[in-house]
């Protein structure tokens, strides 16, 4: 194998409140960092329940700043381990003004940004509108210590501009945290990914959590996965039901490859496609 980095996903439960929930995601990223991974995500709003499932002012309680208290804690354990660490949290911006981010984190502790989901859904079980503001940064791809890393998160995954955005910004891992139900859009996951994947020619790490919370009848149903730029699942997918962290090798000498053989990006066709970004 040629330049590959050991990368890791975590699927969770929802444990109760926020402390234990970031206490047992620290758990994760040591036992990740005890089997060699050097990179890793999160899912979509780690510490909290998926709390779009209604709409209660209550929830706002939840953000805060980025980088902030909980960003700044797994800075130092990104510090402590060695690990480049994205982290999927309920912004704050200022009061009233509130996104679900990611923010992206290098091995050695520092903050390098953040990405604010573009795409905000509003239909049953997923009022996302109540709580967030769509995403205003663009789609950043960071130079980490194991390469260029962007993220997308969850709802937008059905857009195709974005993903091909992080391609042409760069990306060679791209992370698609999670929250996504089994009765909504279960079959699309495992068809959504693996199509950007080969299409943009890059590793996609996806992650969903699992579970049933107290807020609804969401049926979360986890099956997180790293799919490589042919489209093939890297040694399989999560369970459907039970919270697990995957660990995996990807070598990012097939980015090359593939690139070589396909040349999508050589062939795209940018001046036909004016129409595609009018209101």
């Amino acid at each position: 194998m040629g330049r590959v980095i050991r990368a890791a996903l975590v699927q969770a439960k929802w444990t109760g409140d926020k402390e234990s929930m970031i206490k047992a995601h620290e758990e994760y990223a040591r036992s990740a960092a005890e089997q060699g991974a050097k990179v890793m995500c999160f899912q979509e709003l780690f510490y909290g329940p998926y709390f779009c499932q209604v709409q209660d002012p209550e929830y706002y309680a939840y953000a805060e700043s980025v980088p902030g208290p909980t960003v700044e804690r797994f800075q130092a354990l990104a510090a402590e381990l060695g690990m480049v660490l994205v982290l999927p949290v309920y912004e704050q911006e200022q009061p009233g003004v509130l996104y679900n981010t990611a923010a992206v984190l290098d091995a050695d502790g520092k903050y390098l940004g953040k990405y604010r989901k573009t795409h905000i859904p509003h239909v049953q079980g997923f009022w996302e509108k109540f709580y967030f503001r769509p995403g205003n940064l663009g789609y950043p791809v960071f130079d980490t210590a194991v390469g260029r890393v962007g993220v997308y998160i969850c709802y937008d995954r059905h857009f195709p501009e974005g993903w091909r955005a992080l391609g042409l910004n760069g990306a060679e891992l791209v992370f698609n945290p999670s929250a996504t139900s089994r009765g909504l859009s279960n079959y699309l996951w495992k068809l959504e990914q693996p199509a950007a994947a080969v299409a943009n020619e890059y590793f996609i790490g996806a992650i969903n959590r699992v579970g049933v919370e107290d807020l609804g009848d969401d049926d979360f149903y986890g099956t997180s996965y790293f799919v490589d730029p042919e489209g093939k699942f890297v040694d399989g997918t999560g369970d459907a039901h039970e919270p697990e962290l995957m660990v995996r090798d990807l070598d990012l000498d097939l980015l090359t490859e593939v690139r070589n053989r396909w040349a999508f990006y050589r062939d795209r066709r940018p001046d036909q496609y004016g129409d595609l970004t009018a209101p």
